[in-house]
């Protein structure tokens, strides 16, 4: 299974981006799905997360700015950023719940990450 993540560049602030992430390789199910980041020194933290039946859960810092959405047909979730800071520069990686083919749990996968800058 990979995550292939693209939609990262820079921004001035207050600007937006939109975020884009394909699972593929031999998946039966994807349950949640979600998006951390991870900015220069400091430890990854979780921005947004969706279930496979669309309820949503969002970082304090993000709320009202950022909204997570999903594609189940096409395995891919999305991040919508809207008014974005320079504190939300940072490496922005995804993530899946994955159940492959041939197996009975779910692990988890991260993908390779895009770099979202944010000049003031």
């Amino acid at each position: 299974v990979q995550l292939q993540a693209s939609g990262g560049g820079l921004v001035q602030a207050g600007g937006s981006l939109r975020l884009s992430c394909a699972a593929s390789g031999s998946i039966f199910s994807i349950n949640g799905m979600g998006w951390g980041r991870q900015a220069p020194g400091k430890q990854r933290e979780l921005v947004a997360a969706i279930t496979s039946g669309g309820s949503t859960h969002y970082a304090d810092s993000v709320k009202c700015r950022f909204t997570i959405s999903r594609d189940n047909a096409k395995n891919t979730v999305y991040l919508q950023m809207n008014m974005l800071k320079p504190e939300d520069t940072a490496i922005y990686y995804c993530n899946a719940q994955v159940q492959g083919l041939g197996y009975l749990h779910e692990y988890d996968f991260w993908g390779q990450g895009t770099e979202v800058t944010v000049s003031s």
